[in-house]
């Protein structure tokens, strides 16, 4: 066996898993991507094919680049949200709102993306009662 072996298997077992640490760690973009797939299955079948559609073509749309940093980045962001996806979407309390800084540093064609995506959301996910308050006031 080559020494090289010998020291990677002995660091892979010496050292601890740190949990935190963990879930820092990048996956690679072809492994991220089905994770999020993967993750997305546990979702209502409306919120499943609007986030796997979405997911499908961010990634098409930055299949091309070459900057390490944007790279990076995108990454990043997608891990976050793979952390942040509930683990039980049926819990309101697994949901958490977007934190004020992160609106702070959006771009003006960022910003009209969300404000289309909330209007596309609600349209799915109007409470039941506003259901039955619309289908009344129609009769």
């Amino acid at each position: 066996m080559y020494p090289t072996f010998v020291r990677l298997a002995e660091s892979a077992t010496t050292k601890h898993l740190d949990l935190c640490q963990a879930s820092v760690t990048l996956y690679p973009p072809i492994p991220l991507y089905r994770r999020l797939l993967r993750a997305h299955r546990r979702l209502p079948v409306e919120m499943r094919s609007l986030g796997d559609d979405y997911i499908k073509a961010e990634f098409r749309r930055h299949r091309e680049i070459t900057n390490p940093v944007h790279i990076m980045g995108f990454l990043t962001q997608w891990k976050m949200y793979l952390d942040e996806l509930p683990r039980d979407p049926s819990d309101s309390r697994s949901f958490k709102k977007l934190d004020p800084t992160v609106y702070e540093k959006m771009s003006a064609e960022q910003l009209g993306q969300l404000y289309e995506f909330m209007h596309a959301t609600k349209e799915i996910w109007k409470p039941v009662n506003a259901e039955q308050a619309e289908s009344e006031t129609k009769k």
